[in-house]
C-alpha cells in the first residue's frame, strides 16, 4: 500500500527584484451583493492580487476577502471602502517590511535547515529525506524534475522524471512504534517541491509569484496554476482562462510538465496507492473532495470523520484549530485540483491541508512558526495514515 504526500506549499523568500513597499494587506468583509460587485468592478479597474479567495470571481457575500493593494492604489481603495461602507480590516500595513521580519533575526545557515524558508539550490544540494538532488538545470525555466522515494529503509527508489534520489531512512523509524508500524506496512513517497522553476522565482524574483514558469510561443503571459491544471472538472469554475490570471488553468489538461509527470506517476501505481495528501497555505484547513462541484463525494462521510479527527489529532499539540470539509462547500469552488483528481482516479482518501495561519501573516507565515506547524501537521497526516492502515480497500 502507498500514499504520496504533495507538497505544494508556495516557498517564501526574501525578493531580490520586485519589492513590496508600502503595500497593504487587506481583509475586506462584504455582506450585501452590492459589496460583491463593487469588489468585482474595484478588480478590473486597478491591479488587486487577492490571496482567498484567489480571485474576483470567487468573492461571494459573508466571506472573508483578503487582497493586496499597490501603494499607488492605497488611497482610493481606502475612500472607497469607507464610502461603500464595507467592513474592513488591514492585516499588513507594510507588505515589504513583512517579508523582512518573516526571516528570524538568526543567521541564515550555508546549508539546508528545516527551519528555514531555504532557496531551491540549498534543497537541491542538502541531505534531507526525500529531496530531489543532481538536477541540471538548462536555466531557470529547466527545472521540471518531480522526484519521489520510499520513506522505508532499504527499499527501491521510484523515479518521476530524471531526478536522481539520495536514499535516507526517516528518523523516527524503530524509535516511534507507530510510525514503526505504518512503515512496516506501507511505502510513503514525498514530493517536497512540486514547482521547482516557480519556487526558485520565489526566491530570486517576485515572493509573490504563484504559478508555473513555461511560456508559450505569441505570448507573453507566462505560467498556469498548478492546481488547476488537473483534469478534474478542467476550467469550469473557479479557474480562469486568461493566461495572464494568478488562476490560469493552462491550455490544456497536463499542459504543464510538473502536473503531467505526477499525473503520470500516480497513474502507473494507481492499484497501489490508497491514500493522496496535498499541502498547502494558507487558511487552517483539512478539505476533501470536491471542490470542483457541490455535489458531495460518494464517501463524505467517511473522508469527513477521518478529516474531523485529523483536525482533532493536529489541535491537540498547540491548540491551532482547523476546519474540515469539502472544497466546493468549505471555501469556495475550484477546478482542476489535484486531490479532486486522484479521487475520481480511485485514491479513497485524497485530502488537502491549508496550513497556518488564517490571515495574520497570511503568504508570510514566521520561520518561528515553521516546526510547530510541521510538528502539529504531522500529527494529523499520521492519523490519517493509521487510518488507511486499517481500512483497506
Amino acid at each position: 500500500m502507498r500514499i504520496l504526500l504533495l507538497f505544494g506549499l508556495v516557498a517564501v523568500a526574501l525578493a531580490d527584484v520586485t519589492r513590496f513597499d508600502g503595500e497593504q494587506v487587506l481583509r475586506l468583509k462584504p455582506i450585501f451583493d452590492e459589496h460583491v460587485t463593487l469588489i468585482k468592478d474595484l478588480a478590473q479597474s486597478i491591479e488587486i492580487d487577492f490571496w482567498s479567495p484567489e480571485s474576483a470571481e470567487l468573492v461571494t457575500i459573508d466571506i472573508d476577502v483578503d487582497i493586496r493593494v499597490p501603494a499607488l492604489y492605497q488611497d482610493m481603495v481606502h475612500t472607497m471602502l469607507l464610502q461603500s461602507n464595507i467592513q474592513h480590516e488591514v492585516l499588513i500595513d507594510d507588505l515589504q517590511a513583512a517579508v523582512e521580519d518573516q526571516a528570524d533575526n538568526k543567521a541564515s545557515p550555508r546549508t539546508h535547515s528545516y527551519t528555514k524558508y531555504n532557496s531551491w539550490d540549498k534543497v537541491r544540494e542538502s541531505d534531507m529525506p526525500y529531496v530531489c538532488i543532481n538536477t541540471i538545470p538548462e536555466d531557470t525555466t529547466c527545472l521540471r524534475q518531480a522526484c519521489t522515494r520510499s520513506m522505508k529503509p532499504n527499499l527501491k527508489m521510484e523515479i518521476i522524471s530524471k531526478t536522481v534520489v539520495r536514499p535516507q531512512a526517516l528518523s523516527t523509524y524503530g524509535k516511534d512504534s507507530q510510525m514503526t508500524s505504518l512503515l512496516d506496512q506501507m511505502d510513503v513517497y514525498v514530493l517536497p517541491v512540486f514547482n521547482i522553476d516557480g519556487y526558485d522565482y520565489t526566491h530570486k524574483s517576485n515572493r509573490m509569484w504563484r504559478k508555473t514558469r513555461s511560456r508559450r510561443s505569441g505570448s507573453s503571459c507566462v505560467g498556469a496554476d498548478p492546481n488547476r491544471n488537473w483534469n478534474a472538472g478542467w476550467c469550469t469554475i473557479g479557474a480562469s482562462s486568461s493566461p495572464c490570471s494568478d488562476t490560469f488553468c493552462g491550455y490544456k489538461p497536463e499542459s504543464e510538465i510538473e502536473v503531467k509527470n505526477v499525473a503520470d506517476f500516480i497513474r502507473r501505481n494507481k492499484s497501489a496507492i490508497k491514500a493522496y495528501i496535498t499541502i498547502h497555505s494558507y487558511s487552517q484547513l483539512l478539505l476533501f473532495p470536491y471542490s470542483y462541484t457541490y455535489d458531495l463525494a460518494a464517501h463524505h462521510s467517511e473522508l469527513l470523520k477521518i478529516a474531523q479527527g485529523a483536525s482533532a489529532a493536529l489541535r491537540r499539540l498547540y491548540g491551532t484549530r482547523y476546519t474540515s470539509g469539502p472544497g466546493a462547500a468549505t471555501i469556495y469552488p475550484a477546478a482542476g485540483g489535484s486531490d479532486d483528481w486522484a479521487y475520481d482516479l480511485g485514491v479513497k482518501y485524497s485530502f488537502t491541508f491549508e496550513l497556518r495561519d488564517t490571515g495574520r501573516y497570511g503568504f508570510l507565515l514566521p520561520e518561528s512558526q515553521i516546526k510547530p506547524t510541521c510538528e502539529e501537521t504531522m500529527l494529523a497526516v499520521k492519523y490519517i495514515a493509521a487510518y488507511v492502515q486499517k481500512n483497506l480497500y
